[in-house]
């Protein structure tokens, strides 16, 4: 039983790791970038549009929906590791 609540321990540690690294991906590009980092930004220009402007208004939502794809990748290998995937 210990090696089955260990194998749970450490399971949901490296989910919580995993979590923890993609919020503070996600901070920092919409907090970040979107509003501390807006003004030096601001001086790039991609397609016409203020790089600063371009994260506040659709950076930060394409990186939100690439890190739910990363963390359904990161997550199904984490199941198969620990065996309790769903297949």
């Amino acid at each position: 039983m210990s090696e089955n609540k260990f194998s749970k321990e450490a399971y949901w540690k490296k989910n919580l790791r995993l979590l923890g690294i993609l919020l503070l991906i996600w901070f920092t590009v919409s907090f970040g970038f979107g509003i501390l980092l807006v003004e030096p930004l601001n001086t790039i220009k991609i397609g016409g549009f203020k790089l600063g402007f371009w994260f506040a208004q659709q950076g930060s939502i394409y990186a939100f929906v690439l890190l739910i794809f990363v963390y359904v990748f990161r997550m199904n290998k984490l199941d198969k590791e620990f065996d309790v995937n769903e297949e």
